[in-house]
Protein backbone atom coordinates (compact mmCIF):
# COMPACT_ATOMS: atom_id res chain seq x y z
CA UNK A 1 0.00 0.00 0.00
CA UNK A 2 1.94 3.26 -0.88
CA UNK A 3 2.00 5.81 1.55
CA UNK A 4 3.16 9.31 1.14
CA UNK A 5 4.17 9.91 4.85
CA UNK A 6 4.95 7.46 7.88
CA UNK A 7 1.35 6.10 9.35
CA UNK A 8 0.89 4.27 13.03
CA UNK A 9 2.23 0.81 12.90
CA UNK A 10 0.02 -2.30 13.41
CA UNK A 11 0.99 -1.92 17.23
CA UNK A 12 -0.40 1.22 17.66
CA UNK A 13 2.33 2.29 20.00
CA UNK A 14 3.57 5.40 18.04
CA UNK A 15 1.66 7.45 16.06
CA UNK A 16 3.84 10.00 13.90
CA UNK A 17 0.78 12.43 13.03
CA UNK A 18 0.48 13.12 16.65
CA UNK A 19 1.15 16.58 16.97
CA UNK A 20 2.86 17.90 20.35
CA UNK A 21 5.06 20.89 19.25
CA UNK A 22 3.65 24.69 19.54
CA UNK A 23 3.82 26.02 16.92
CA UNK A 24 5.28 30.08 15.78
CA UNK A 25 3.59 33.02 16.24
CA UNK A 26 5.94 34.40 13.16
CA UNK A 27 3.27 36.81 10.87
CA UNK A 28 5.69 37.13 7.99
CA UNK A 29 5.38 34.69 4.98
CA UNK A 30 8.64 33.29 5.53
CA UNK A 31 10.33 32.78 9.05
CA UNK A 32 13.50 34.07 9.73
CA UNK A 33 16.38 33.20 12.48
CA UNK A 34 16.46 34.01 15.10
CA UNK A 35 12.95 35.38 15.54
CA UNK A 36 11.22 32.33 14.83
CA UNK A 37 11.13 29.58 17.70
CA UNK A 38 11.38 26.65 15.58
CA UNK A 39 14.38 27.62 13.74
CA UNK A 40 16.45 28.22 16.79
CA UNK A 41 15.95 24.68 17.76
CA UNK A 42 18.37 23.87 15.18
CA UNK A 43 19.22 23.63 11.59
CA UNK A 44 17.63 25.93 8.65
CA UNK A 45 17.75 25.55 4.98
CA UNK A 46 19.08 27.91 2.74
CA UNK A 47 17.57 30.20 0.29
CA UNK A 48 17.95 27.67 -2.43
CA UNK A 49 15.80 25.14 -0.17
CA UNK A 50 18.45 23.05 0.57
CA UNK A 51 19.84 21.74 3.35
CA UNK A 52 22.91 23.59 5.05
CA UNK A 53 26.00 20.89 4.64
CA UNK A 54 29.28 21.47 6.60
CA UNK A 55 32.00 21.81 4.61
CA UNK A 56 33.83 19.70 6.67
CA UNK A 57 32.59 17.40 9.14
CA UNK A 58 34.49 19.45 12.23
CA UNK A 59 31.81 19.02 14.67
CA UNK A 60 31.29 16.62 16.95
CA UNK A 61 27.45 16.28 16.42
CA UNK A 62 25.15 17.83 14.22
CA UNK A 63 22.48 20.27 14.92
CA UNK A 64 18.89 18.73 14.98
CA UNK A 65 16.46 19.92 11.81
CA UNK A 66 12.47 21.06 13.13
CA UNK A 67 10.65 22.48 10.61
CA UNK A 68 7.71 24.84 11.37
CA UNK A 69 3.92 22.75 12.01
CA UNK A 70 0.62 22.71 11.62
CA UNK A 71 0.42 25.24 14.38
CA UNK A 72 2.58 27.77 13.20
CA UNK A 73 1.08 31.05 11.96
CA UNK A 74 3.47 31.30 9.20
CA UNK A 75 2.68 29.98 5.45
CA UNK A 76 2.64 27.45 3.49
CA UNK A 77 5.39 29.12 1.47
CA UNK A 78 7.76 29.74 4.52
CA UNK A 79 11.32 28.23 3.62
CA UNK A 80 11.32 26.15 6.88
CA UNK A 81 8.90 23.67 5.36
CA UNK A 82 10.33 21.44 3.13
CA UNK A 83 10.36 17.60 4.34
CA UNK A 84 6.66 18.00 4.99
CA UNK A 85 5.58 19.01 1.27
CA UNK A 86 6.54 15.57 0.08
CA UNK A 87 8.21 14.26 -3.12
CA UNK A 88 8.88 16.82 -5.54
CA UNK A 89 11.43 15.45 -8.13
CA UNK A 90 10.76 13.37 -10.60
CA UNK A 91 11.72 9.58 -9.45
CA UNK A 92 11.98 6.62 -11.63
CA UNK A 93 11.56 2.94 -10.04
CA UNK A 94 13.93 0.81 -12.53
CA UNK A 95 15.34 -3.32 -12.42
CA UNK A 96 19.01 -3.11 -11.68
CA UNK A 97 21.08 -5.62 -13.73
CA UNK A 98 22.16 -7.63 -9.74
CA UNK A 99 20.33 -5.19 -7.12
CA UNK A 100 16.61 -5.79 -8.13
CA UNK A 101 14.87 -3.08 -8.01
CA UNK A 102 16.37 0.68 -7.57
CA UNK A 103 15.69 4.37 -7.94
CA UNK A 104 16.94 7.03 -10.03
CA UNK A 105 16.55 10.56 -10.50
CA UNK A 106 15.04 11.61 -13.68
CA UNK A 107 16.19 15.55 -13.15
CA UNK A 108 19.90 16.91 -11.94
CA UNK A 109 19.36 17.05 -7.96
CA UNK A 110 21.87 20.10 -6.30
CA UNK A 111 24.02 19.10 -3.02
CA UNK A 112 21.60 19.19 -0.03
CA UNK A 113 18.07 18.51 -1.67
CA UNK A 114 15.62 16.98 -0.91
CA UNK A 115 14.96 13.84 -2.36
CA UNK A 116 12.31 11.95 -0.79
CA UNK A 117 11.40 10.36 2.86
CA UNK A 118 11.82 7.05 3.78
CA UNK A 119 7.56 6.04 4.96
CA UNK A 120 6.38 3.59 6.19
CA UNK A 121 4.95 2.56 9.96
CA UNK A 122 6.61 3.29 12.34
CA UNK A 123 6.97 0.75 15.15
CA UNK A 124 8.07 0.27 18.83
CA UNK A 125 11.57 -1.64 19.88
CA UNK A 126 9.69 -4.81 20.46
CA UNK A 127 7.41 -5.08 17.43
CA UNK A 128 10.33 -4.36 15.13
CA UNK A 129 12.68 -6.99 17.12
CA UNK A 130 9.47 -9.27 16.93
CA UNK A 131 8.94 -8.73 12.82
CA UNK A 132 12.40 -9.38 12.22
CA UNK A 133 13.14 -12.17 14.12
CA UNK A 134 10.00 -13.87 12.03
CA UNK A 135 11.94 -13.24 8.96
CA UNK A 136 13.57 -16.17 6.86
CA UNK A 137 17.29 -15.43 5.47
CA UNK A 138 15.04 -15.36 2.01
CA UNK A 139 12.37 -12.51 2.85
CA UNK A 140 13.86 -9.09 1.90
CA UNK A 141 14.59 -6.71 4.94
CA UNK A 142 12.88 -3.22 4.44
CA UNK A 143 12.92 -2.25 8.40
CA UNK A 144 15.33 0.11 9.60
CA UNK A 145 16.44 1.30 12.66
CA UNK A 146 17.81 4.64 13.34
CA UNK A 147 19.60 5.91 16.39
CA UNK A 148 20.19 9.46 17.29
CA UNK A 149 23.27 9.87 19.91
CA UNK A 150 22.37 12.79 21.97
CA UNK A 151 25.20 15.02 23.83
CA UNK A 152 23.98 13.76 27.15
CA UNK A 153 24.79 10.11 26.19
CA UNK A 154 21.24 8.89 25.77
CA UNK A 155 20.45 7.49 22.16
CA UNK A 156 16.84 7.89 20.78
CA UNK A 157 15.69 4.99 18.03
CA UNK A 158 12.70 5.01 15.34
CA UNK A 159 12.14 1.92 13.74
CA UNK A 160 9.99 1.82 10.25
CA UNK A 161 8.59 -0.78 8.38
CA UNK A 162 7.85 -0.12 4.71
CA UNK A 163 7.10 -3.69 4.00
CA UNK A 164 3.50 -3.40 3.76
CA UNK A 165 2.44 -0.12 4.08
CA UNK A 166 5.48 2.78 2.27
CA UNK A 167 6.80 5.21 -0.54
CA UNK A 168 9.38 5.33 -3.63
CA UNK A 169 12.27 4.99 -0.28
CA UNK A 170 11.60 1.19 -0.45
CA UNK A 171 13.37 0.82 -3.56
CA UNK A 172 16.44 2.51 -2.55
CA UNK A 173 19.59 0.66 -2.40
CA UNK A 174 22.42 0.69 -0.47
CA UNK A 175 25.95 2.02 -1.69
CA UNK A 176 29.08 1.71 0.49
CA UNK A 177 29.85 5.17 -1.44
CA UNK A 178 26.41 6.95 -1.44
CA UNK A 179 25.04 9.81 -2.71
CA UNK A 180 22.25 10.29 -0.50
CA UNK A 181 22.42 10.44 3.23
CA UNK A 182 19.27 10.35 6.02
CA UNK A 183 18.87 12.81 8.30
CA UNK A 184 15.85 12.98 10.52
CA UNK A 185 13.88 16.08 10.43
CA UNK A 186 10.82 16.82 12.86
CA UNK A 187 7.39 18.47 11.99
CA UNK A 188 4.56 18.39 14.35
CA UNK A 189 6.08 16.16 17.07
CA UNK A 190 9.64 13.71 18.40
CA UNK A 191 8.78 11.33 15.78
CA UNK A 192 10.88 12.15 13.10
CA UNK A 193 10.39 11.80 8.98
CA UNK A 194 13.55 10.17 7.38
CA UNK A 195 14.40 12.47 4.65
CA UNK A 196 17.13 11.29 2.59
CA UNK A 197 19.18 14.40 0.80
CA UNK A 198 21.86 14.50 -1.99
CA UNK A 199 25.19 14.10 -0.35
CA UNK A 200 26.62 15.32 -3.73
CA UNK A 201 25.50 16.87 -6.94
CA UNK A 202 23.69 14.38 -8.49
CA UNK A 203 22.52 14.11 -12.74
CA UNK A 204 19.72 12.99 -14.36
CA UNK A 205 19.74 9.15 -15.13
CA UNK A 206 21.89 8.87 -11.95
CA UNK A 207 20.97 6.06 -9.55
CA UNK A 208 20.27 6.99 -6.05
CA UNK A 209 21.92 5.45 -3.09
CA UNK A 210 22.37 5.39 0.73
CA UNK A 211 24.59 3.97 3.21
CA UNK A 212 21.95 1.22 5.27
CA UNK A 213 24.52 1.15 8.30
CA UNK A 214 24.00 4.91 8.82
CA UNK A 215 28.20 5.23 8.81
CA UNK A 216 27.96 7.85 5.90
CA UNK A 217 28.56 11.82 7.19
CA UNK A 218 28.78 10.15 10.52
CA UNK A 219 31.29 9.60 13.15
CA UNK A 220 33.03 6.47 13.63
CA UNK A 221 31.25 3.71 15.96
CA UNK A 222 27.67 5.08 15.19
CA UNK A 223 26.68 2.20 13.61
CA UNK A 224 26.13 -1.05 15.85
CA UNK A 225 27.25 -2.85 13.08
CA UNK A 226 30.28 -5.50 13.95
CA UNK A 227 32.28 -8.06 12.95
CA UNK A 228 29.93 -11.31 12.48
CA UNK A 229 30.79 -14.15 14.51
CA UNK A 230 31.35 -17.02 11.55
CA UNK A 231 27.37 -18.86 11.90
CA UNK A 232 26.00 -15.01 11.51
CA UNK A 233 27.73 -15.00 7.53
CA UNK A 234 25.34 -17.42 6.08
CA UNK A 235 22.47 -14.58 7.46
CA UNK A 236 24.72 -11.72 5.37
CA UNK A 237 23.20 -10.45 2.10
CA UNK A 238 26.19 -9.36 -0.71
CA UNK A 239 26.32 -6.07 -1.21
CA UNK A 240 26.72 -5.56 -5.66
CA UNK A 241 27.29 -1.74 -4.67
CA UNK A 242 30.45 -1.95 -7.33
CA UNK A 243 32.12 0.71 -4.85
CA UNK A 244 35.77 1.32 -4.85
CA UNK A 245 35.40 0.65 -1.01
CA UNK A 246 32.64 -2.03 -1.03
CA UNK A 247 32.84 -4.03 1.95
CA UNK A 248 30.90 -6.93 0.24
CA UNK A 249 28.18 -7.33 2.36
CA UNK A 250 25.13 -5.19 3.06
CA UNK A 251 24.96 -3.77 6.82
CA UNK A 252 24.79 -6.06 9.99
CA UNK A 253 23.19 -5.27 13.08
CA UNK A 254 22.79 -7.98 15.20
CA UNK A 255 21.16 -5.97 17.95
CA UNK A 256 18.11 -6.26 15.97
CA UNK A 257 17.93 -10.11 15.84
CA UNK A 258 18.39 -10.08 19.45
CA UNK A 259 16.02 -9.89 22.60
CA UNK A 260 15.47 -6.06 22.75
Amino acid sequence: QYSPDSVAGADGEIDPTEITFPGCSCRRSSCVAPECPCLRRGDNYSSSLCLRLPEQQEQHFSRPVFECNSLCQCGDGCQNRLVQRGLQLRLQVFRTERKGWGVRALQPVPRGGFVCEYAGEVLGSAEAHRRIQAQTPQDPNYIIAVREHLHDGRVMETFVDPTRIGNVGRFLNHSCEPNLFMVPVRVDSMVPKLALFAAADISAGEELSYDYSGRFHNLPGTSREHKPVEEENSLRKPCYCGSRTCASFLPWDSSLFSTP
